[in-house]
């Protein structure tokens, strides 16, 4: 099984990386091949709004740093999109790669009953740590993004939500965090 992972944090240690790192290593001691994408390192524009992917091309005219990862989302079987939640969003980082997959929208996706051009059936994990306690801030973040990956034909979806995570070591230091990230990576590595 293949498995994208999309480290939205700018801080490569943080937590959203933390537990994004404990099921990955639980996925790749299932025999899962691992590629992992640390998006704040990487150099690349948000949608310029063209329309190219639509009219001349079947992918995003941009030629930057971010044209690997959107390949790598093609083939994958599982894609990990891990990130802070700063100002009630995902980060800027994450939020910038998101807007960059309209390219993988068929040119007539508002009619068309197989909108997306990827292969449909793949996961989608989402984790998303915020600083925050309180749940019931920031559960509207999860659905909007699960909308979209359902139009692109993703078929399961999971999240898991660190609330109350500040400081860098903190879901580190949570069991209950950690054993929830090894228990998804069992459950979605089954066929």
């Amino acid at each position: 099984m293949n498995i994208v992972c999309l480290l939205g944090s700018p801080r490569p240690k943080g937590n959203s990386a933390t537990i994004a790192n404990r099921f990955l290593e639980t996925a790749q001691g299932m025999g899962a091949k691992i590629q992992t994408f640390a998006l704040n390192k990487l150099n690349y524009r948000g949608c310029q709004a063209c329309m190219t992917c639509k009219t001349k091309l079947d992918r995003c005219v941009l030629k930057d740093e971010l044209e690997p990862v959107l390949d790598a989302v093609r083939d994958a079987d599982i894609l990990v999109m891990a990130s802070p939640i700063y100002y009630g969003e995902v980060s800027a980082q994450l939020k910038a790669f998101v807007d960059r997959t309209f390219s993988y929208l068929t040119p007539d996706f508002k009619s068309n009953p197989i909108p997306c051009r990827l292969a449909p059936g793949k996961k989608l994990l989402m984790i998303l740590a915020q600083g925050e306690p309180d749940e019931k801030q920031f559960a509207d973040v999860f659905p909007k993004y699960e909308m979209f990956f359902k139009w692109y034909g993703f078929k399961e979806f999971r999240l898991i939500r660190a609330c109350g995570v500040m400081d860098v070591k903190d879901a580190g230091n949570r069991n209950d965090l950690m054993t929830l990230a090894e228990n998804t990576a069992k459950q979605m590595m089954e066929p």
